[in-house]
């Protein structure tokens, strides 16, 4: 009988975030995030109220290897990205 392996599933990060609508051009802070998979060795980045920059930083770094594949904004001030991370 053959082996059958199991496809590796790519890891997915989705982040929401905001900015405060009172000053303009405030820092983007994480609201939510929820990760598939795993975000090691950037999961304390992606907690709330923390600096999106930060978590972005960590996960785009070519050692973890974390791509953005979507991201919107919802109005001026929030919005959203998913980042993949193929195994």
């Amino acid at each position: 009988m053959a082996r059958v392996n199991a496809v590796k599933q790519p890891d997915l990060v989705l982040i929401s975030w905001t900015r405060n609508p009172l000053v303009p051009g405030s820092a983007r802070r994480i609201i939510a995030a929820r990760v598939i998979g795993s975000a090691q060795p950037c999961t304390f980045t992606l907690a709330p109220k923390r600096l999106l920059i930060n978590a972005l930083n960590c996960l785009l770094d070519h050692d973890v290897g974390f791509k953005v594949v979507f991201q919107k904004k919802t109005s001026n001030v929030s919005g959203y990205l998913l980042l993949q991370r193929n195994k």
